[in-house]
C-alpha cells in the first residue's frame, strides 16, 4: 500500500521552497509546460568491491517494519522502526547499502525524513533506491496521468530529502487492458523530467504482467529517450508463466537500459506447485555482458522461506558470482 497522494500536501515535502514556487512547478509537470533545460545525464560513482555493489530491500522484511502504510506488518513479530533498518542490516549481513519501500517509512514528515536519513548516515549505510507503489500512467485521459506525474513527483521530492539518487516507480493499469506506450511515456517522460531537474534517477522493474511486462517497460524507456528513465531488472520476475529462456531475453532488455539498480532473487514462488528457480550464474553473466556497473539488491521471495535466511544466501551467491 502506498499513501494516497491526494491526502499528502505537496508543499510539506519541500520545506526550503515556497508553496508558489511547489505550486508552480506542479502546474509545470501536469500541463507540460517549460522545463529546464535537461542534463546530459546522472553521473553516480559506483564501487568496484564486490561487497560494496551489494544492497538489501527493506521488502522481505516488511512484517517487522511499523508503519501506517505498511499493510503487511506481523504483530506477533518483534517490530522496528525502519530508522532501526539499515544498522540492522549492516551489522547481520555486514551490506552497508539500503533498498527500502516508501511504504515503510513511519511518516513523511520533514523532521522524521531528516531523522531517518541520520539513521542511515550513523550506520555507515548508504541509501541506492527508493521503492514506490504503482500509479496508471497508461489511463487515456490526462487528468488521471497527471495525478500519476504528481504521485510520482512527490516521492521523488521525498528520495532528495533523504538522500536517495532514485526511486523505483510501479506501473499498474485497469485489469484487463493493454497498457497503451503513447500515454505512459507521455507521463513518464515528464515524470522524468521532473527526477532530472532534482538529480533522481526514475527506474522501471519488469515486476506485474502487463503493466510491467520487460518488453513494453523497454519500448516506453527507448521512446521517453530521457538518460533519468531507467530499467530495473529484477532477475526473477519474468519468470512467471515462462521458461528461463524467456527470462534470460527479458532480464538481457532490461539490463541494456539499466544505470544504477537491479533486484537478485533466486526463487520466485507464486503458488505451492508453481515454483521457480533462478539460474544467478547466468544472469550475473547478463549483467558483466551489459557492462552493468550499478547495484545488486537482494530481493529474497519471503513465500519459499525465512527473510534473514534467504537474504543471507542471496549476499553469499552474489559474492560468489561478482568474485568469479
Amino acid at each position: 500500500m502506498t499513501p494516497d497522494s491526494k491526502s499528502m500536501d505537496f508543499a510539506k515535502l519541500q520545506p526550503s521552497y515556497s508553496r508558489r514556487a511547489v505550486l508552480r512547478a506542479a502546474a509545470l509537470l501536469t500541463t507540460g509546460g517549460p522545463l529546464v533545460a535537461q542534463p546530459s545525464g546522472p553521473h553516480l560513482e559506483f564501487p568496484v568491491e564486490a561487497r560494496q555493489r551489494l544492497a538489501v530491500t527493506s521488502y522481505q522484511f516488511r512484517t517487522y517494519i511499523e508503519s501506517p502504510t505498511n499493510r503487511a506488518r506481523d504483530k506477533s513479530k518483534q517490530g522496528m522502526d525502519l530508522k532501526e533498518f539499515p544498522a540492522m542490516i549492516a551489522k547481520r549481513f555486514s551490506v552497508y547499502n539500503i533498498n527500502p519501500l516508501g511504504d515503510h517509512l513511519s511518516s513523511t514528515d520533514p523532521a522524521y525524513l531528516a531523522s531517518f536519513r541520520e539513521a542511515v548516515q550513523r550506520a555507515g549505510s548508504h541509501l541506492v533506491d527508493l521503492g514506490l507503489g504503482g500509479q496508471d500512467f497508461s489511463r487515456a485521459d490526462k487528468p488521471s496521468r497527471d495525478e500519476a506525474v504528481a504521485y510520482g513527483a512527490k516521492w521523488i521530492d521525498i528520495a532528495a530529502a533523504i538522500g536517495s539518487p532514485s526511486v523505483r516507480q510501479h506501473l499498474k493499469t485497469v485489469p484487463g487492458h493493454a497498457p497503451s506506450v503513447e500515454n505512459t511515456a507521455d507521463g513518464l517522460s515528464r515524470l522524468a523530467d521532473y527526477g532530472a531537474r532534482k538529480g533522481i534517477v526514475v527506474n522501471l522493474e519488469n515486476d506485474s504482467p502487463g503493466s510491467e511486462d520487460p518488453f513494453f517497460l523497454v519500448e516506453v524507456i527507448g521512446k521517453v529517450d530521457n538518460p533519468y528513465l531507467r530499467a530495473l531488472p529484477d532477475f526473477g520476475n519474468s519468470l512467471r508463466g515462462h521458461d528461463a529462456a524467456y527470462n534470460r531475453r527479458a532480464v538481457d532488455s532490461m539490463f541494456k537500459y539499466a544505470y544504477n539498480m537491479c533486484h537478485v532473487k533466486d526463487v520466485l514462488r507464486v503458488k505451492d506447485d508453481e515454483v521457480y528457480r533462478v539460474d544467478l550464474a547466468q544472469l550475473f553473466g547478463v549483467a558483466r555482458e551489459n557492462s552493468y556497473r550499478g547495484y545488486f539488491s537482494m530481493e529474497f521471495d519471503t513465500a519459499a522461506g525465512d527473510a534473514f535466511e534467504g537474504t543471507e544466501n542471496l549476499v553469499k551467491e552474489s559474492l560468489r558470482y561478482l568474485s568469479a
